[in-house]
């Protein structure tokens, strides 16, 4: 019966050290907060770096669709963006996204698991800064980009690679600060 309670004395320290793993990682992340180096919007994603995936999206009136097929040989980067109606974030992000089209920023929609008329309705309060449109109610371009939710934007260079994503919102600072700067380099 001894040996048994002996054996079961490290058992006992688990929970401790959960605590202590935990601890540490909130104490890093508060790190990272008060440095200014933690993002809550930066989720990874691994197809940064490789080529567009396979994906098909349907026809978005005004927007006919696209597919993995149109980003082979483009003549300037664009700019992908998962929205949809239902999203504050996406309606928040509007305006900025009308901004970058105004200046020639090639900017793709994928709207994501919405209504007709709540697309429309989206286009028609917050505008079109869309150069093409696609439709995505089933959600299968949203699965094969690896995308956690909306709206989320990919900058895709002229030979079809992801070359930034960014899960969230755009806001002025990230625009001025990292996809500006990348516009330009992936020219």
């Amino acid at each position: 019966m001894e040996r048994l309670a002996i054996r079961r004395r490290p058992l006992l320290l688990l929970p401790l050290a959960v605590v202590v793993v935990a601890g540490v990682g909130f104490v890093e992340l508060l790190q990272q907060a008060k440095e200014g180096r933690y993002n809550p919007h930066k989720v990874p994603n691994l197809l940064v770096g490789h080529p567009v995936p396979a994906f098909t999206t349907g026809p978005a009136p005004p927007g006919t669709g696209f597919s993995a097929a149109d980003f082979q040989h483009l003549s300037h980067p664009v700019l992908v963006n998962f929205f949809a109606s239902w999203c504050l974030p996406c309606h928040a992000e509007a305006p900025l996204l009308t901004e970058l089209k105004d200046h020639g920023v090639a900017i793709w929609g994928i709207d994501y698991s919405d209504s007709k008329a709540a697309f429309h309705g989206f286009l028609a309060a917050d505008g079109n800064p869309f150069t093409r449109l696609g439709d995505d109610p089933n959600g299968a371009a949203a699965v094969a980009w690896g995308i956690s939710g909306v709206p989320e934007s990919f900058l895709v260079d002229r030979e079809g690679i992801i070359r930034w994503h960014l899960g969230g919102p755009l806001s002025p600072p990230v625009v001025a600060d990292t996809l500006m700067p990348l516009l330009h380099k992936f020219a």
